[in-house]
């Protein structure tokens, strides 16, 4: 933190008014099945952003991301997106989302400090939007509740940056724990925080530095049709509710559909049983079903819903070949893709014993294909928060 300070003291010559710190995060499972109102298995974890903010006496607003080195710069008068300003936009439009209720004349000077840059995919965006709306709280609308403050990046994601409102994303990031996950119901708009109880677990991010380049559009499933024929094959239980497992069933509903979409929605309606399986492994302890069911995933993320590429599936099975070298039960560690998918990231959480194994099929990876990964190893962390205000 004391970086973050001395580097916005450095580029505005005067203290920030306010320091808030916001989590990176990563999602384990069901992040792709939101739409459905499903369910979706995260943690936010200890890759902090911070963002400094210093109040000035006009209405002009500057941004500085010193690891980027990259300066932005506009007014109260045009926050609007513009593809040029990129991280900043995201900061512009919590802004410009928070004057809908709370107009200001007041502009800033804004630092956004963080070693892993917004690419890496590890919610970065999401904590500088989170980082963003706490400190526009903390200055100029105290009285803003947790639920103004969503409602507020979802304006901020609907509104200025045309894109969809990730309620899992905000959630993990607003309301994680240190030493727990948090699984995001989308159907009851509700979280509940569950705690990770394998401490002899590590748990690793690797950043495979595969250029994502999409291979179909997401989009092209999520549509009112696919909302409702998916509505049809769930049935209540309990509190929550679980997909048809009759395959007649299933295909008398999906019938219509191309093959493509078939699989890709028979994915999802597995996915929420993998999220369900894995929270109900952290609940009793079991390492060994909550890895089985994100093993589960990763493998339909890869086959039926094609997300995954041949580097991530390759580091995917060196883990499976650790666990069952070193072990003979199955089930003592996982890996699963993460985020959006066609590259980039893969999580890893296997016994401590094992990660210098795991390191070294690193260096494999980079002669095989030619990628430098990033690894980081990671815990769970606590959610935005408030860190110095003058």
């Amino acid at each position: 933190m004391d970086m973050a300070v001395k580097a916005h003291m450095a580029e505005y010559e005067g203290r920030p008014d306010v320091v808030v710190s916001a989590p990176g995060r990563f999602h384990l499972a069901g992040e792709h099945s939101w739409y459905f109102k499903d369910t979706t298995l995260s943690m936010a974890v200890n890759i902090p952003v911070y963002l400094m903010a210093t109040v000035r006496n006009d209405n002009v607003v500057r941004f500085y991301f010193p690891q980027l080195k990259e300066r932005k710069r506009c007014n109260l008068a045009t926050l609007k997106y513009r593809r040029e300003d990129r991280w900043a936009n995201s900061v512009k439009a919590i802004i410009a989302a928070f004057m809908e209720t709370v107009p200001v004349t007041t502009g800033l000077d804004i630092t956004i400090y963080s070693e892993v840059l917004p690419s890496a995919g590890f919610g970065v965006n999401t904590a500088i939007k989170v980082a963003a709306a706490l400190a526009y709280k903390t200055l100029f609308a105290p009285k803003t509740s947790n639920e103004e403050l969503l409602e507020i990046i979802e304006i901020a994601n609907r509104e200025y940056l045309n894109v969809g409102h990730y309620l899992s994303d905000i959630n993990v990031c607003l309301f994680g724990q240190e030493g727990s996950c948090l699984l995001t119901d989308h159907w009851k708009n509700t979280h509940t925080v569950i705690p990770f109880p394998f401490e002899d677990w590590r748990i690793l991010l690797t950043d495979a530095r595969v250029q994502r380049i999409s291979l179909w559009n997401e989009d092209s499933i999520r549509t009112p049709e696919n909302f409702i024929r998916m509505a049809e094959l769930k049935t209540r239980k309990g509190d929550s509710f679980v997909y048809e497992e009759n395959e007649v069933e299933i295909k008398e509903v999906l019938e219509d559909l191309s093959e493509d979409d078939y699989r890709r929605l028979y994915c999802i309606m597995k996915e929420h049983k993998w999220v369900y399986e894995a929270t109900q492994g952290l609940q009793s302890g079991n390492f060994g079903q909550f890895a089985r069911a994100l093993n589960k995933s990763h493998e339909y993320m890869r086959d039926l819903y094609t997300i995954s590429c041949p580097e991530i599936d390759w580091l995917a099975k060196r883990v499976m070949e650790i666990d069952q070298l070193l072990d003979s039960r199955s089930g003592t560690a996982c890996a699963r893709i993460t985020g959006k998918g066609f590259g980039r990231c893969l999580y890893t959480i296997l016994h401590k014993d094992n990660v210098e194994l795991y390191k070294s099929k690193l260096q494999e990876y980079e002669r095989i294909f030619g990628y430098r990964p990033v690894l980081y190893e990671v815990q769970a962390a606590g959610g935005a928060h408030l860190i110095e205000s003058f």
